[in-house]
């Protein structure tokens, strides 16, 4: 059984849940991890590196690892908790060394570098008896950033088995300047994410040079003049100018201000000329289709930052409270992207699955509904003049407008 690596967030302070509904899934929680097994002791089995891919084996489940760009060293660190260095293994691929030692309360896996390379995907296999990492190569500077994040840590976290016990905090990442926020301040707020940005320019379209960085600014800022215009909501920006953003600062910037709600602009690129139209993704853990999980990955390769900072001590009942609500958070996202479909197919080319799903880290806040709203694709002519047009521009984002009005009204009349 596969257990997909969920890296969580810190500073989670809160439940989008009813008094009811908090109160049930507090005692879930409360009997899950009642019944958790303690951690087992154990030991790495073998290290094996195949192409771009690491697969770390352990002679017993292992509850959490994390890891680390060393930039200094040009290295990648693979830290596993109550685990005991074992066998090593053969180098390939970007890999040309890797040690092993007992460090800071577990084993300590480094791998040296041949050219720059960061940790993409991430999973647990073999119900947590084998971690594999996939690298992808990065640019000097990519690199040197992922150094600068510090560690990402994972966990093969399914309902009902045992939960991680507490870890040491690791460092936190940078943090970036809170945007200025424009509207009421009784209305729900918004937050529009620009995609890519500084040194990251996006999809490119192959015959104008279009940048993708530009359009997403572009459009981000019209849904932001309509949702201010309507008095409807209060809105933010993650991005104002043409600045780079790692992943994690992006939702996380939405999560200080308390959003309510969190929207990733994006365009798309693929290498033919006929695909076209939008499409909306929330978060699942396995992607919809083989597009989404081809999507996940190019979008995951913008950022350096595999996963999230757990920076203070977790306990049983608080892993799984962060589980159920990211749950919650799931549908309300679904909901929204019904909403967004419904409101944008009279007024923008919408493929005819407009709904999917991939494990794309920016929708990973696990208590703010978000979606990734991919507005079109740069490597098709007319999507692209269409994108980068004045109209095209007005009409997704009173899609948006009208999908966040609904999206609010609804949940008023729920509560």
């Amino acid at each position: 059984m596969f257990f997909r690596a969920r890296p969580f967030a810190d500073g989670w302070t809160r439940l989008r849940l009813g008094g009811q509904g908090a109160r049930a899934i507090l005692f879930a929680a409360l009997v899950a991890g009642a019944l958790a097994t303690p951690a087992q002791a154990t030991s790495v089995q073998s290290v094996r590196v195949a192409d771009d891919r690491i697969v770390i084996r352990f002679d017993a489940p292992v509850n959490d690892a994390a890891s680390l760009v060393a930039a200094g060293a040009r290295q990648i660190l693979v830290q596993v908790r109550d685990a005991a260095p074992g066998a090593g293994g053969r180098a390939a691929g970007p890999v040309r060394r890797i040690t092993q030692a007992a460090r800071d309360g577990g084993a300590r896996i480094a791998f040296a570098l041949s050219r720059p390379a960061v940790v993409g995907d991430v999973g647990f296999e073999a119900g947590g008896r084998e971690l594999r990492l996939e690298l992808q190569p990065a640019s000097e500077a990519a690199f040197a950033a992922a150094a600068e994040a510090g560690w990402s840590r994972y966990f093969p976290f399914s309902f009902g088995r045992a939960k991680p016990k507490a870890v040491q905090a690791v460092p936190a990442a940078r943090r970036s300047r809170l945007p200025r926020v424009m509207g009421a301040a009784d209305k729900p707020l918004v937050v529009i994410d620009a995609g890519h940005g500084g040194v990251d320019p996006g999809a490119i379209a192959p015959d104008t040079g279009i940048r993708e960085k530009d359009v997403t600014l572009r459009i981000a800022m019209a849904i932001r003049d309509q949702l201010v215009a309507s008095g409807r909501a209060r809105v933010a920006l993650t991005r104002e100018d043409d600045r780079y953003l790692v992943l994690r600062e992006r939702f996380g910037i939405a999560r200080r201000l308390k959003a309510d709600l969190f929207i990733s602009i994006h365009c798309d690129s693929v290498g033919r000329e006929d695909a076209t139209g939008a499409s909306v993704y929330t978060l699942s853990e396995v992607a919809s289709d083989k597009e989404a999980a081809r999507l996940a990955v190019r979008e995951n390769r913008a950022d350096v930052i595999d996963g999230m900072d757990l920076a203070e001590a977790s306990t049983d009942v608080r892993s799984i409270l962060i589980d159920l609500t990211q749950r919650e958070t799931m549908n309300a996202s679904a909901g929204f992207a019904r909403i967004l479909g419904r409101e944008a197919k009279p007024l923008i080319p919408v493929k005819a699955q407009f709904h999917r799903m991939a494990s794309l880290m920016v929708l990973k806040a696990p208590d703010l509904p978000s979606v990734l709203f991919e507005t079109g694709y740069l490597s098709n002519p007319k999507d692209a003049e269409f994108l980068a047009s004045e109209d095209g521009q007005e009409r997704i984002a009173r899609s948006v407008r009208r999908a966040v009005e609904v999206h609010f009204a609804r949940r008023m009349a729920a509560d």
